[in-house]
């Protein structure tokens, strides 16, 4: 059984979020893990923000670059992070990530500004 631990660990996870109509819409993403939860970034504008902020409903998996499953998905609760959780996750992706990962958020911030981008921070699922 994947652990929120696990998925902490991992290089890319997959994010599913979904839709009004219940679909799912899953995207891989980097991932850092943030207390007993885990934390990724994506930019303010995305569709995944949008559907978080209507149903914090997501499941997450171990994944490849290309999004192809490595593991067992998690059910989990996503919520839209305050500022000062973006420039933590920021700081975390650029520890976790090394050179690359620095070099990408320093690149986002030119390109969107500070506040171009976003954490989404995951909790576990509350079991039902």
């Amino acid at each position: 059984m994947t652990s929120f631990a696990d998925l902490g660990a991992a290089k890319y996870v997959l994010l599913t979020t979904f839709r009004r109509d219940g679909r799912a819409v899953a995207t891989p993403l980097w991932v850092v893990p943030d207390g007993d939860g885990l934390a990724v970034w994506t930019p303010v504008d995305s569709g995944k923000i949008k559907r978080v902020r209507r149903n914090g409903r997501v499941t997450v998996a171990p994944c490849d670059f290309h999004g192809n499953v490595t593991g067992q998905a998690v059910e989990g609760h996503a919520r839209i992070g305050e500022r000062a959780d973006t420039d933590r996750v920021r700081r975390a992706l650029g520890r976790k990530y090394g050179l690359t990962g620095r070099l990408t958020v320093w690149g986002s911030k030119l390109r969107r500004g500070a506040d171009g981008t976003v954490a989404i921070l995951i909790s576990p699922a509350t079991p039902r």
